[in-house]
């Protein structure tokens, strides 16, 4: 099982979603940067659960506790330690589904791979599991922010609700400002009208997230196989709940001319530019110095508070009803998470490029 990401910067993350805590280690991180403990705190919160109507009601502070691997407020360039204890799990809801396998989960693959599974939860296979990477991706941030590099992720669909502009027309340091994180006022009113049928019905519904990524420099990325938009893509279908991911006009392109997509270059303000960006920021898996921006589509969640029809580990057919606390819709909580995996994504890169050149 890899439990680990990245090349330099990396992140080995252990614990399950009803265990004891959650926690990880981030090596490669670079000495001397500002260790902002309220902003790392403050991607967590955005991620856990009970903070609207719209998540599951489990109750989780999720207190980030840093274990090693900064001095006086700054990192030291060794491995930073981290734990965030798990304090409000409710095991005996899921004393039903032991021995059966819920239908569109990881608990038949993780049954067939491994010979046995934690049923509490989903165990490591649990979406909860990602605050590790939150913290990860906190700290990815802090290192970014002085190279002057910027990552905003926001909802722009949930079930039939979408946004109809791309990000360049809204004011995305609204997002925080409504549940949902949308952008929109109006659309996020609409998609969270969405989200309740859905949780009324005992049903879920699916959603997309946008990313974009400003000031990136150009020369990010390899080549071949560690292509800047492939990596991206490797982050983010990694993410629990992900179905699909495209960058820049993605499918759209597939319809197209390629008169009608081409990004001609320019000169702006003495620099090379384009001027267009239908590549969303990468050409030939390097960055060239435009936004980079891509959409993660995310799965309705699989779990149903409703009868459904399984097999258990005998193969008999039976029906079961989850209980317990569940998201109607993972997409308002999956933003941060977008957010994280695009740090650390972006810093290894900056990094690895940084160990290609040689000063002259």
């Amino acid at each position: 099982m890899r439990n680990s990401f990245g090349h330099i910067f990396t992140l080995t993350t252990f614990g399950e979603s009803h265990g004891e805590a959650i926690g990880g280690v981030v090596d490669g991180m670079p000495a001397g940067v500002e260790i902002d403990l309220e902003q790392i705190q403050s991607e967590l919160n955005r991620r856990r659960p009970g903070q609207s109507r719209l998540t599951t009601g489990r109750q989780e502070k999720d207190c980030v506790e840093l274990l090693s691997g900064v001095f006086e407020g700054r990192s030291t360039g060794a491995p930073i330690g981290f734990v965030v204890r798990n304090a409000d799990q409710h095991s005996e809801d899921y004393d039903n589904m032991r021995n059966i396998f819920r239908p569109s989960h990881a608990d038949y693959t993780y049954f067939r791979k491994f010979g046995l599974r934690d049923h509490r939860g989903g165990g490591r296979s649990s979406a909860r599991t990602t605050l590790a990477c939150c913290v990860g991706g906190a700290l990815a941030k802090l290192a970014l922010r002085p190279l002057g590099i910027g990552i905003q992720a926001y909802v722009s669909q949930v079930g039939d609700v979408a946004l109809t502009g791309d990000y360049r027309q809204y004011d995305l340091s609204k997002i925080e400002e409504n549940a949902v994180r949308c952008p929109d006022l109006q659309t996020a009113t609409a998609m969270e009208e969405r989200i309740l049928e859905a949780k009324a019905a005992g049903d879920t519904v699916g959603g997309v997230v946008n990313c974009v990524i400003t000031g990136c420099p150009a020369g990010l990325g390899d080549p071949e196989f560690d292509k800047l938009h492939a990596r991206l893509g490797y982050a983010m279908l990694g993410i629990n709940a992900a179905k699909g991911f495209e960058y820049g006009d993605g499918f759209a392109m597939a319809g197209r001319k390629g008169s009608d997509t081409n990004d001609a270059f320019c000169l702006q303000d003495g620099a090379v530019s384009t001027l267009t960006n239908h590549s969303g920021g990468i050409q030939g898996g390097i960055s060239n110095g435009q936004d980079i921006f891509f959409r993660v589509a995310f799965k309705p969640v699989a779990t149903l508070l409703m009868p459904q029809n399984t097999v258990d580990k005998e193969g008999r057919a039976t029906a079961f009803t989850a209980h317990g606390r569940h998201d109607p819709c993972v997409v308002p909580r999956a933003v941060p998470i977008v957010e994280a995996m695009a740090a650390m994504v972006l810093l290894d890169s900056w990094l690895l490029n940084a160990a290609q050149h040689i000063e002259k």
